[in-house]
């Protein structure tokens, strides 16, 4: 078996691992024989099979759910633009899904999850598409600077109208603070399930796009001169990457760094095969996001950090040392 075959397997176990510690630790201690009956032959009258039933294995499914669709849209970003600082945040999918969702609350007076999941997802799918429109603008098509432009100026646009809305309308920042911090409390797992079918397609879509990538890895020229059509091939990608990750902000909200980490940490263990770079991230995606879930569930207990604050606290040193890497450029 290959070196990349065993990090995948080790992968699937830290998951598996990550997954029952995520059951166990919060607030109501529950140990390991609890978290097993809770799942599986579940007592309504044991308090904390009740909580594990309930409260966390909701939110553990959530993070699973999106730390996977993050991770790969980070993954096939990155791959497609040549971009080793790419992620969903540079299509400017976090901040069309949050304009969307605050707008729906402010103007439609929705105030249920499941209720503004699909402006939040259609909001961030609009907003993906926008900036590769942009980015085609001018001489030469759509190119990895451009696409970093693009979705620059519609991030910084989308979130100057979405500001102005919480400023303007203190029951919408009440409602919509916690999902904007990326949050997996609180809610259950009907958006996830709105949402799942796509999901699905998007993640088999990836999976498929991996050789395809390692072409146009080679660069333009050479992908051409093999045969692959380029154009067609960034589409594709483009739409799967899009998809993935409006479906985890619409689920979870605007969680950072996910996308820009994983990926990183995928090929640092992989290689640079995005068949096998997309296999790791479906693994170490949710790992990460259920380890940021835990640390914010520990750190000021009896409360919680959300999720999306632990990330971006443990993301901002990694993205200095991206930064500051000389092997930056080499994806």
């Amino acid at each position: 078996m290959s070196r990349p075959f065993w990090w995948v397997l080790a992968g699937v176990a830290s998951l598996s691992l990550m997954s029952l510690t995520s059951l166990m630790v919060g607030p109501v201690s529950v140990d390991v024989s609890q978290a097993w009956s809770a799942l599986f032959n579940f007592d309504s009258s044991d308090t904390s099979q009740v909580v594990v039933r309930q409260l966390r294995l909701p939110r553990t499914v959530l993070a699973i759910i999106s730390g996977c669709c993050l991770a790969v849209a980070g993954a096939i970003t990155q791959g497609v633009t040549r971009n080793p600082l790419g992620g969903p945040g540079i299509l400017g999918i976090n901040a069309g899904a949050a304009f969307a969702m605050v707008t729906a609350i402010h103007g439609l007076n929705i105030l249920s999850p499941s209720g503004y999941v699909w402006f939040a997802f259609i909001g961030a799918v609009v907003a993906g598409f926008l900036v590769y429109i942009v980015a085609q603008v001018g001489p030469g098509g759509t190119t990895p600077v451009k696409l970093a432009l693009a979705g620059a100026v519609v991030t910084a646009l989308l979130s100057a109208w979405t500001s102005t809305l919480l400023l303007l309308d203190e029951e919408t920042l009440d409602e919509a603070r916690f999902w904007l911090a990326g949050s997996l409390t609180g809610r259950g797992t009907e958006e996830a399930r709105l949402l799942f079918p796509l999901i699905v397609v998007a993640l088999v879509g990836a999976l498929l796009l991996g050789s395809s990538l390692n072409t146009l890895s080679l660069g333009e020229e050479t992908a051409v001169s093999l045969g692959q059509k380029v154009g067609l091939v960034r589409l594709s990608a483009g739409v799967v990457s899009i998809a993935l990750a409006a479906s985890a902000v619409a689920i979870a909200g605007p969680i950072a760094f996910v996308g820009l980490a994983v990926p990183h940490i995928a090929r640092a263990l992989v290689g640079s095969d995005y068949r096998w770079v997309t296999l790791m991230c479906l693994t170490s995606g949710p790992c990460l996001l259920l380890g940021a879930d835990i640390v914010g569930r520990m750190v000021v207990s009896p409360l919680e950090l959300q999720v999306g604050i632990v990330t971006a606290l443990v993301g901002a040193p990694f993205l200095i040392f991206l930064v500051r890497s000389r092997r930056l450029t080499s994806l």
